[in-house]
């Protein structure tokens, strides 16, 4: 009983002395000398001029009123300007929202910013304005009681003050309350401090909208960057294989097929280690060939993705009558999307489908590309199942197209997609 007794003594005081720490942090945070109630009290500060013209405006009569009021619109983006100011240099935070500069006057008054921006201006910054006064009136009045005895000690010798009143309980009194004030009024400027910079973010910042809306604006330039960036990439290993390696073994497979053809008095196990380098050579070669024109071919960045697909349709086993109606090039990224889509899309109907016939044609209206792809076969494709269908979904959605299947159980298959192909 006796242990259990001092346990639970020995754990209050653990806690005790735990909490003390803390509190004794946030007390020596709040205190006066502290750094963060002097940059409190001069956030503050800083907002009285701000807020000043608008109260101002407030206590105008009349028509005066509404000119002042129409000021104050003319120069809302000057007034929030200022404020953005005041909170990047005295807090070092950055607050966004600014209006396009173009955006004519009809656009400014549909924008939620703009009424956001006059309700602080108008309600909140005249707000500000008196709580930076009382800010500033506390501090000197706290300051002042505290040296009562000292202004008293200043006196001259014949003033009531020092005579009689000043050192009297009274004046103890006085001290007293304001060594009170003057630990208690750093409080009372953080808690203001802290209400003036949310207004000042919630009303002159970005909602959560605006907010979400710019996060999907960059999201989605980012993802074109990275989708150039691979097209890039891709077309460099090209490039790289096809002036490096390919070349090293196409001279490697000349040397070998010339000392094929010259060497003559050599035993037949030497020539025939010769005969198989210069077929593996040979193979390796077309390989290559074929690894390098699926990374990117040459013809489509040097000629276009008419005479690509020209290219691919020759080569398909199954017969392609294609139609292309392409004014201009457009974006090499979209070409290579819509390039590696068809010839994706040609081998699948040659392995699965079972086709004897495919029609490929290609139309561009306005800013959007419309491929049509269809076959004559036993149909029954399903992107669901995993196939290769899944594949032209996500390369055609990697550029904000689509893609669109229709095969029914007997055929015909018809592939349609859509991209944006801005110049």
């Amino acid at each position: 009983m006796l242990d259990s007794k001092i346990r639970t003594r020995l754990a209050g005081a653990a806690r005790s002395t735990a909490v003390r720490p803390a509190a004794v942090r946030a007390a020596l945070e709040h205190a006066p000398w502290s750094t963060s109630a002097r940059r409190d009290s001069l956030f503050l500060a800083a907002g009285l001029p701000l807020g000043l013209p608008c109260l101002i405006v407030l206590t105008l009569p009349g028509k005066a009123l509404l000119y002042g009021l129409l000021v104050i619109v003319v120069l809302l983006d000057l007034m929030t300007t200022a404020q953005r100011s005041r909170v990047r240099s005295l807090r070092g935070l950055e607050i966004p929202g600014r209006l396009p500069p173009g955006a004519g006057w009809l656009a400014r008054l549909r924008a939620g910013l703009t009424w956001r921006q006059a309700v602080h201006h108008l309600l909140v910054a005249p707000l500000q304005t008196v709580c930076a006064v009382l800010v500033l009136s506390l501090w000197g009045t706290s300051f002042v009681l505290v040296g009562f005895y000292g202004w008293v000690w200043l006196l001259p010798m014949d003033n009531p003050l020092r005579s009689g009143f000043g050192w009297t309980t009274d004046g103890a009194l006085l001290t007293a309350g304001g060594l009170l004030m003057l630990f208690l009024t750093p409080w009372l400027v953080a808690v203001l401090a802290a209400l003036d910079l949310w207004t000042v973010r919630a009303l002159l910042g970005p909602n959560r909208a605006e907010v979400l809306e710019r996060r999907v604006e960059h999201l989605a330039q980012s993802r074109v960057d990275v989708v150039d960036a691979a097209d890039a990439e891709r077309r460099r290993i090209e490039r790289d294989l096809h002036d490096g390696a390919q070349q090293r073994l196409v001279s490697l497979a000349m040397n070998l097929g010339l000392a094929r053809r010259t060497l003559k008095n050599i035993p037949p196990e030497a020539m025939e280690v010769i005969v198989v380098a210069h077929e593996e050579a040979q193979a390796a070669i077309k390989e290559l060939h074929d690894l390098v024109r699926g990374l990117h071919p040459a013809v489509l960045e040097d000629r276009g993705l008419d005479a690509a697909l020209s290219g691919i349709a020759a080569r398909s086993p199954v017969p392609v009558h294609l139609a292309v109606d392409l004014s201009g090039r457009i974006a090499p990224t979209v070409e290579a999307v819509a390039y590696f889509t068809v010839s994706e899309a040609l081998a699948n109907a040659a392995k699965h489908a079972k086709a004897s016939r495919v029609d490929l044609a290609l139309r561009r209206v306005a800013d959007r590309l419309f491929i049509t792809i269809t076959d004559d076969g036993i149909g029954g494709a399903d992107a669901t199942r995993g196939t290769g269908l899944t594949g032209l979904r996500k390369r055609a959605a990697s550029v904000d197209g689509s893609l669109a299947i229709t095969s029914p159980r007997g055929g015909p298959t018809t592939i349609t997609m859509e991209l944006p192909c801005e110049l």
